[in-house]
């Protein structure tokens, strides 16, 4: 029996973290048998612009907080300290060089597996980790052409986002039902 720590990567730039980011990971931990998830905030995604993204110290501390008497979910700040902009299998390499008592899964949305192959070294992720993908709205995965190491997870579907959170409070609006209550008041002092 493999005595490793089971752990799920679940990176993003979580700007800011909301409710389905934290029902998503608690799904996974389940579904995938994980013992724990790390978010991995991520100081620039490629594919992402870096235009209305919160200094980086910011989403880790408002990370921090939300997760807080969530036992097995802990935000991570290891793509930090490496080469920019971040790259997962980069950021897969070093967690599995720096924690050899853990086995590292993969967790990616839909729409992010839809464009896996543009990700950097791609094949070599599939190759070497488990990979966990969770649904997203107008995102079909066809589960018989997934390889074997790549699941998708029956998470059911959260329709909220980041960005959908930063405009509410960029119009003044209530988004204590989409945030955890512990960073409400962090993200209406630094999204407004």
């Amino acid at each position: 029996m493999d005595s490793k720590i089971r752990t799920g990567i679940y990176g993003g730039s979580f700007n800011p973290i909301h409710n389905g980011h934290i029902a998503i990971a608690d799904k996974i931990l389940s579904l995938a048998g994980l013992d724990e998830v790390w978010f991995v905030v991520s100081p620039h995604n490629p594919l992402k612009q870096a235009d209305g993204l919160l200094d980086d110290s910011k989403r880790l501390h408002m990370t921090r907080v939300a997760l807080k008497g969530h036992a097995r979910l802990a935000a991570s700040d290891c793509e930090f300290a490496l080469p920019r902009p971040s790259y997962m299998w980069n950021t897969l390499r070093h967690l599995s060089q720096e924690w050899p008592e853990r086995v590292f899964t993969l967790l990616i949305g839909a729409d992010n597996w839809m464009v896996f192959d543009r990700w950097a070294h791609h094949e070599d992720i599939i190759a070497n980790y488990d990979i966990a993908i969770y649904p997203r709205e107008g995102c079909t995965i066809d589960t018989a052409q997934l390889p074997p190491n790549v699941r998708l997870m029956d998470t059911g579907l959260y329709n909220v986002s980041s960005t959908m959170v930063r405009d509410m409070i960029k119009r003044g609006e209530d988004v204590s039902a989409l945030i955890p209550t512990s960073i409400v008041a962090m993200a209406e002092q630094w999204y407004r």
